[in-house]
């Protein structure tokens, strides 16, 4: 659950620090039984009730940073491995235990992984390396498991991938014909899309 913390002199609530869950646990339709997010208008909600950190990044990570990272180091609700940004698409669902999650967006790093682990410029480090991790939203609720192997029971036609998102995103900004691409795949999220549309 949320919890305050200092940061520059100020005190901020934040949910970022998770612990690991040994015990099953029920995922509900805007996030994790026992699981709270402090800032509602830059997370939570449906359209990122689940946030998801790919383990396979965790090896780069503490070698740029100079130490060991645990799972959950991202703040992310899931630690997964065997797959990262390259693979996986808005819109693909996925099984985990009883519950059924569709990808709704990448993550966007913020201040606050900053701050849990003392590197200022974490969050534009993330952001640069794209590896960002992403959103789920449920589809169905559900009991889940630690240990419990992520399934992907459905792959969108569109094959717009969380990297090709960040990509558009950060980098290649004013991509018209990309970013009409992107938003072409209606599952993706209310505020991504608003981004975008923005920009067209």
């Amino acid at each position: 659950m949320p919890k305050k913390v200092l940061y520059n002199g100020c005190e901020i609530e934040t949910g970022i620090y998770k612990e690991p869950a040994d015990m099953p646990i029920i995922l509900k339709k805007t996030n994790f039984e026992g699981d709270g997010q402090a800032d509602l208008k830059n997370h939570g909600g449906e359209d990122k009730a689940v946030c998801a950190y790919f383990y396979d990044h965790y090896s780069y990570w503490e070698k740029t940073l100079g130490f060991k990272l645990l799972p959950g180091a991202f703040g992310e609700n899931l630690t997964i491995s065997g797959m990262t940004e390259k693979e996986v698409c808005i819109g693909d669902i996925f099984r985990l235990g009883e519950a059924e999650l569709e990808v709704s967006q990448p993550r966007q790093p913020c201040f606050k992984l900053a701050l849990k682990h003392e590197v200022k410029d974490l969050p534009v480090q993330v952001q640069n390396t794209r590896y960002t991790g992403f959103y789920f939203r449920v589809k169905k609720e559900g009991m889940i498991r630690s240990g419990e192997v992520l399934e992907r029971i459905s792959s969108h036609p569109k094959k717009v991938t969380i990297e090709f998102v960040n990509k558009i995103k950060y980098e290649d900004k004013f991509n018209v014909e990309a970013i009409r691409e992107i938003l072409e795949v209606k599952e993706l999220s209310g505020s991504f899309r608003s981004s975008f549309e923005k920009r067209l």
